[in-house]
């Protein structure tokens, strides 16, 4: 028979919630500094096509 699952305390899943939020930060911060080296072209792990102005 199936039998319900004990609740997950408040503090459990405020911490499970920080670490998927931290997640999302961290990526979002590595996004924005390969977009800086790239505009920059200080870039040394992503090669993209090079344009003259």
């Amino acid at each position: 028979m199936a039998v319900p699952k004990k609740r997950t305390s408040i503090s459990k899943k405020r911490i499970r919630k920080n670490i998927w939020k931290k997640k999302g930060y961290w990526a979002a911060l590595k996004a924005l500094s390969l977009g800086k080296s790239l505009s920059t072209g200080n870039s040394k792990s992503f090669f993209g096509r090079q344009t003259n102005k």
